[in-house]
Parts: structure tokens; C-alpha cells; sequence
């Protein structure tokens, strides 16, 4: 099922999934956070009785919408993807994988699709009452339905609540609450709705500053910027409250994500956290990593250990440690892994064998291996690794993990930084003649999206060469299909995609420039 993988292959399918991926969260933040930003608005305009509040509502729900139909368009063609690019994966895993995004498409999305209608043409048609209660729906639906979308993206970076069935060469869920409830889904859940909730009250922010620059609908836009001013404020305060659980778990499921991210070639007791780094030249180039050193740093002593494991003095691995090996730290080398993984797949294929031959002793010698608890620890654990050769291919690519880290870390606190600032100036009533923080908060859209964007590419391509953490690598993942439909259909999408995102960003700046009605 797996021989013979074309690598061209592979990374074209690779790159057409992250460039759907991409357009897609340009999307997707904005709407979780301004779902509930639209609903805290029209409560308040429930409970005062004021149409100013009702006029603001109305104004935001419209940019809302816009951005919400193209995000539906792109988000379905990304799910179609598993079954045209991945079918490895979807059969080696589509009945874990598959519950989830069934789950999310019967649940959430029709009710986003159902309470949507009353909240856009609902206005005069409905009570108040029933009408806020839509608008509040459609904002937990659209969360909802991130909540199954990054369960089953948990699960691929930390797969449990399992069991491999070597007749069907299949994994199959043996737990449904294991998988839901997994430390890891619990926390990538909340760490992304609280940055698309960040996200959004940027957007707010700013499109109010460009208001108030122009010295327009003043109104709206003092008043938007207090509403997302205080929910982007508390947002960001979870958002770093959840990176620090993401740190910790990176650490302990993801080790080699970690080092990578903090350009850790060496593990030591008490390691530094990287504030600001730079990486020496071709810092992805394996050949001389025992010997890689960051060019320029400024780190935090000791911090990086506390914050993976709880500990100033803790060891942390570096790259060196984790594909070479550190038997004083209880770290097995790749090498060995890879060994082991061989095993279980040779295992595997015999037991295929002795079925098809109709030896039943063999057959049921080689099932219950796969059954015990020694070889599942010993070797299947390393499954994934059996398709590998090159210890140094588990390796991610450095830079990328360790810029976009950094990016994202420091644009976070930038952000915590400027909505303080906003709501203190909005409290002293001089958010009008500070030209300076307004123009800020109009430039930093656009870094909102950066940091959004820097902080998926951390997590999928600081995974990799995983598709399944140790059980499946990527290659091995990619349906056989003809390499030229993927690169034809990757220029395809890219045109389609850019073309919807202009036409969205020409949507969305003519109607903020025509303003509320």
C-alpha cells in the first residue's frame, strides 16, 4: 500500500493542501471572533433599547457575512482534499479521523446554515428575543465547528483512545471521549478560537481607528472599539494563558517540534528561552548539525525549561539528543526507532502473508503480537518510522519553525500592548487625538493575520515529516495518483483562491467605505 512513493508527488500534494489550508484561516479567525463580538452588540442593544446599538450590529454583521460565504467555499474543498490527495491517510485512519469532521458537518454546520438566515433576514421578521438568540447560535455553531475540526488536528498530533486491527491494516477508535476530552484537543481548541478571537478584535479596532481618522461615524466607532477593545483584551490574556499549555504539551508529545522552534541543537539542564535569535547560515542543513550554534541571541535563562516542563533546572532534548540518541535521558536514537518501526511493519506484512496462505498457526501467532502490550511499547509505537531510512529525515525545517514561532510570540504580546493602550485611551476620552495609536491599529490588521497564519505553520510544519505523530510519515500518506493533476489543479486553486480573496477584500473595503446604512 505504501511502496514506491514519489517525492515529487508527495510535495506537490503537500503544497496544494497548505495552500488551501492558508486561504482558508485567512477566513475562519475572523468569523469565530466577530460571531460573538456581532452577538455581544445586539445584546446590548436588546437590553438598552438604543437603534444606534441595532445601526453598529447591522454594520458589523454585514462584513461578517461576506467573509463568512467565502470561507464556507474554501473550507469544503479543503475536506474533499483527504479523499483525492490522502487517501493513505483516510484509510489508515479515516475511522478516527472521519467521526469528528462527520460530527462537525451534521452538528455545527447546519447550525451556522439554519439560525444564519434568521440572523441576517430576520431584522422586523422575528421578536428581538428570538433574533438575538440566532445571532448568539450562529456564533456557537461557528465555533462548534472548530471544535471538531481541531479535535481531529489533536488527535494527528497526539493519537490515542486507539487500537491498530492488523487484518485491516486500519486504526479504529476504541474510545470516543478519550479522543474529544485529549489534553491536547482541549488545549489547541482553545488556544485557536482565542486568537480568531484576538484577530477579530484587531479588525474591529482598527476599522473603527480608520473611522475616527477620517473623523467619521464617531459613534460606531468609539463604541465598537470599547466592545472589542475589552473582549480582544481578556481574549489575548487566554491566548497566552493556552500558548503555555501548548509549550508543555509540544514538550512532552512533540519534543523534536520544541527544539526546533527554540533552534536547540543541544539539550542542557536548564535551558534558555529564546527572546530574540538568529539563525546561522542554512541552519536546515543536516549534514553539520552537531555543530550548529543560533548566530545572535538574547534568552531568558532557564526559562525555557520552566516552561516546558515546570522546572528551572529541567533537561531539555535539542535536536542532536533526539535523532541521535541519549541513553542517560532515556531518549532512544532514530536509528533505533527506525529499527523498530521495520519490525512491526515486517510483522505486518508476514501476518498478510500467512493469511493469504491459509497458515492459521502463523496467523494467530502474528495477531496476538499485535495485540500485546510488549510490541505495541517496543515496535508499533514506532510504526511510522519503519518507512524511513535517513535518522536526519525527522528532522523539520528549522527556520521556518523557529521564525514563525518567534513571530507569533512577539506579535502576541504586541497586540495584549495595543489593546491596553486603546481601551486607556478610550477611558481618558483622547482616542481622537492620538493619531499615532489610531494609525497603529489600522496597520495592524494585517499583522493580526500574520501572526494567525505564523501560528498554523508552526504547528503543521513543525510536525513534520508526521501526517500522524510516529505512526505515519507523509510520504507514505498521498494517494497514487498522477503528479501532473496535482500541480494543474495547485494552479488552479491558487487562481480561484486569490480570486475570491480580492473579491472579498474589494467587498469588504467598499462597504466600510460606504459605512452603516
Amino acid at each position: 500500500m505504501f511502496e514506491n512513493i514519489d517525492f515529487s508527488l508527495v510535495n506537490w500534494s503537500r503544497g496544494q493542501f497548505a495552500l488551501t489550508a492558508m486561504y482558508h484561516w485567512i477566513f475562519v479567525p475572523l468569523t469565530l471572533g466577530l460571531s460573538f463580538i456581532i452577538a455581544i452588540m445586539e445584546s446590548i442593544y436588546v437590553r438598552t433599547g438604543n437603534e444606534e446599538w441595532k445601526r453598529i450590529t447591522k454594520f458589523w454583521m454585514t462584513l461578517f457575512g461576506i467573509n463568512f460565504a467565502i470561507g464556507v467555499a474554501t473550507g469544503i474543498i479543503l475536506e474533499f482534499e483527504f479523499g483525492t490527495n490522502w487517501s493513505n491517510y483516510s484509510w489508515f485512519v479515516g475511522d478516527i479521523f472521519g467521526a469528528p469532521l462527520a460530527i462537525e458537518g451534521i452538528m455545527a454546520f447546519f447550525l451556522e446554515s439554519t439560525f444564519i438566515a434568521v440572523m441576517f433576514f430576520g431584522w422586523n421578521k422575528v421578536s428581538k428575543k428570538s433574533h438575538l438568540i440566532s445571532t448568539w447560535l450562529v456564533a456557537f455553531g461557528s465555533n462548534l465547528s472548530a471544535l471538531w475540526i481541531l479535535v481531529a488536528n489533536a488527535w494527528m498530533q497526539k493519537p490515542v483512545g486507539m487500537h491498530f486491527n492488523p487484518d485491516t491494516a486500519r486504526n479504529e477508535m476504541l474510545n470516543f471521549w478519550e479522543v474529544f476530552l485529549s489534553p491536547v484537543a482541549v488545549n489547541k481548541f482553545l488556544h485557536t478560537i482565542t486568537s480568531g478571537y484576538v484577530l477579530a478584535a484587531l479588525f474591529v479596532v482598527g476599522v473603527s481607528a480608520w473611522y475616527l481618522l477620517k473623523n467619521r461615524e464617531q459613534s460606531l466607532a468609539k463604541r465598537s472599539m470599547l466592545v472589542a477593545g475589552v473582549f480582544g483584551l481578556i481574549s489575548s490574556l487566554m491566548l497566552i494563558y493556552t500558548g503555555d499549555g501548548s509549550a508543555k504539551q509540544v514538550a512532552e508529545v512533540q519534543p523534536m517540534k520544541l527544539s526546533a522552534m527554540e533552534g536547540l541543537y543541544n539539550g542542557k539542564e536548564g535551558a534558555g528561552l529564546m527572546v530574540i535569535g538568529l539563525l546561522s547560515d542554512d541552519p536546515a542543513d543536516t549534514s553539520t548539525r552537531n555543530t550548529k550554534e543560533l548566530a545572535f541571541k538574547i534568552e531568558i535563562p532557564k526559562f525555557l525549561s520552566l516552561l516546558a516542563f515546570g522546572n528551572f533546572d529541567a533537561f531539555v532534548p535539542g535536536i542532536n539528543d533526539l535523532v541521535d540518541g541519549n541513553p542517560e535521558q532515556g531518549i532512544l536514537s532514530v536509528a533505533e526507532k527506525i529499527d523498530r518501526g521495520k519490525i512491526a511493519r515486517e510483522s505486518l506484512a508476514q501476518l498478510k502473508t500467512a493469511r493469504d496462505n491459509g497458515d492459521v498457526t502463523a496467523y494467530e501467532q502474528l495477531k496476538a503480537r499485535f495485540t500485546s502490550e510488549e510490541f505495541k511499547n517496543d515496535f508499533f509505537r514506532y510504526f511510522g518510522y519503519g518507512f524511513m531510512d535517513d535518522p536526519n529525515s525527522v528532522i523539520p525545517n528549522v527556520p521556518v519553525a523557529f521564525y514563525s514561532f518567534h513571530i507569533m510570540v512577539a506579535l502576541g504580546f504586541f497586540f495584549l500592548l495595543l489593546l491596553f493602550l486603546v481601551l486607556l485611551s478610550l477611558f481618558r476620552n483622547k482616542i481622537e487625538s492620538n493619531r499615532l495609536l489610531l494609525w497603529l491599529s489600522v496597520f495592524t490588521i494585517p499583522l493580526a493575520y500574520l501572526a494567525s497564519q505564523a501560528g498554523w505553520v508552526l504547528a503543521e510544519m513543525g510536525r513534520q515529516p508526521w501526517v500522524i505523530q510516529d505512526l505515519l510519515p507523509t510520504m507514505a500518506a498521498v494517494s497514487h495518483i498522477n503528479t501532473t493533476s496535482v500541480q494543474i489543479t495547485f494552479f488552479l486553486f491558487a487562481i480561484l483562491f486569490t480570486a475570491l480573496l480580492i473579491a472579498e477584500l474589494k467587498i469588504m473595503f467598499r462597504q466600510i467605505k460606504n459605512g452603516p446604512k
